[in-house]
């Protein structure tokens, strides 16, 4: 059978390259890709998208090889109808492989046309890391990548004003166009770049803070068969979503004319302040996507789908929002429970098989962002640790010991974060350590959570607890003495 390329999905489009995409993850490929074909279609948007990638190159490989053609499933409610969809994107032109043609990197950044630069490296990628160079080739960190990048371009056209980027992160953290500019601007400084091209930085870029969001399960394992054989072509790099999309672009209203969104149907936002529409969906969506995750995958479950429609996990997972997330939160509480009840209304998607173990990627340092702001409210506005929040902590740090049963856990983080854990597990595995000292030593750990988490009253001792639980009974147990206990006091 043949395979999904130029050869066989003829009379394609040639667009003037205007994005630089940071990831060729199924997350962007289905969001973002998929936004600038449509644009492509209804408007005189006239972009591609070039694709480098934050780290490895299998994926790069795979999309050059495929010409930059994939197909993407929209499954879910439209317009109140469950609908099954497909379509071929070619937004993207091509992919650059950083490892072995970075100088097309660099070429790329002397192309008048460029314009705007999108990332999605995760919660974890956007960080300094001291060791980059300039002189690297490439860079470790997506933004060191993204500084050297700039810079070429401010040398390429020597400083004009005119060529800057207009660059929106998707990453789920706070502020994330801010602080990924502060990080260039550190970057600039480390390097000696000068004060001229930090001027370029301020007064020719934009970087805009953005919220997304779509659920994406990415490539089809379960039905690759019969989706191939309904298109009768092979991809590599097929991904199925929801049919539901948000995105809200915190930047200046003149945007609009360059990402002419208005008219195309596409949920898409250009708003002064998106700190409502950001707290809303990463507490609720987000939250409990990431809470979930380790309880639900320990209970024995797989997919988010039979943990919400699980009599256990799904009563879990509804009184986590209701009782300890919601009760966080500012706005209407009609409006809250109105998005609350959305969001499982997508998580039970029957067309969509949202793996546990493919949202587990990173979920230390996305309970950090998702799940901890919310503990922390509850605490200060209630005097006492919410029970299920604690629960899912507890999980996490058993989720990281690697095993489910006699099961290997895929664990999917940061190579300094998973030898910790190995390191602590081993050591209490090997009854050098009690459960009370793991705790504590994971807890106090501030590279992890940002704070010392130790401080919060009782929550040592209720982790220790659930952990002793876990570990003796198994999670099914553990959970039902938590599903009976009223409040942590």
């Amino acid at each position: 059978m043949q395979r999904l390329n130029k050869s066989l999905y003829k009379n394609i489009a040639s667009y003037p390259e205007k994005v630089l995409q940071f990831g060729e993850g199924n997350f962007l490929r289905a969001f973002v890709d998929w936004q600038i074909q449509i644009l492509n279609e209804k408007t005189n948007f006239n972009g591609s998208v070039v694709v480098v990638q934050p780290r490895g190159f299998d994926k790069i490989e795979r999309l050059n090889n495929q010409d930059g053609l994939f197909t993407l499933y929209l499954q879910g409610i439209k317009d109140g109808c469950p609908v099954n969809e497909h379509m071929v994107i070619e937004s993207i032109s091509r992919g650059i492989n950083l490892f072995t043609d970075y100088q097309l990197y660099v070429d790329l950044a002397g192309q008048s046309e460029l314009r705007f630069i999108i990332s999605n490296t995760t919660e974890a990628g956007i960080v300094f890391d001291p060791e980059d160079r300039l002189e690297d080739k490439p860079q470790k960190s997506f933004p060191g990548k993204l500084t050297s990048f700039l810079y070429h371009r401010f040398q390429a056209f020597s400083g004009d004003e005119s060529r800057g980027c207009i660059v929106i992160p998707v990453e789920l953290i706070e502020n994330n166009g801010q602080i990924l500019k502060e990080i260039v601007l550190q970057y600039a400084r480390h390097w000696d770049l000068g004060s001229d091209f930090i001027d370029w930085i301020h007064h020719a870029n934009t970087f805009c803070s953005s919220l997304v969001d779509r659920i994406v399960t990415g490539f089809p394992f379960d039905s690759i068969e019969e989706k191939t054989e309904e298109l009768d072509y092979q991809d590599d790099l097929m991904v199925v979503g929801e049919q539901y999309h948000l995105w809200v672009i915190e930047g200046p209203e003149w945007i609009k004319n360059e990402l002419p969104i208005e008219g195309t149907g596409l949920n898409t936002l250009i708003v002064d302040d998106l700190a409502p529409y950001r707290v809303r969906k990463v507490r609720i969506l987000n939250g409990a996507h990431t809470a979930m995750t380790p309880v639900a995958y320990l209970y024995g479950l797989n997919t988010v789908e039979e943990s919400v429609n699980h009599s256990v996990i799904g009563k879990f997972v509804r009184e986590l929002i209701e009782e300890e997330i919601i009760p966080t939160l500012g706005g209407p509480l009609e409006e809250l429970t109105d998005f609350s009840k959305e969001v499982l209304a997508r998580f039970r998607n029957p067309y969509i098989k949202h793996y546990l173990s493919s949202i587990s990627l990173n979920s230390v340092s996305k309970f950090n962002t998702r799940n901890l702001p919310a503990l922390l409210d509850y605490v200060n506005r209630n005097d006492r640790l919410p029970k299920r929040m604690t629960f899912a902590l507890s999980c996490l740090l058993y989720f990281y010991k690697g095993k489910r049963g006699n099961q290997e856990i895929p664990l999917q983080d940061n190579p300094e974060i998973l030898a910790f854990f190995k390191d602590i597990w081993g050591e209490f595995e090997n009854q050098k350590i009690e459960m009370k000292e793991l705790v504590e030593t994971v807890l106090a750990k501030k590279q992890l959570w940002g704070t010392d988490l130790t401080s919060i009253p009782n929550l040592v001792s209720h982790v220790t607890s659930n952990l002793l639980q876990i570990a003796q009974k198994g999670v099914k147990e553990a959970l039902k003495e938590i599903n009976e206990t009223s409040i942590i006091e």
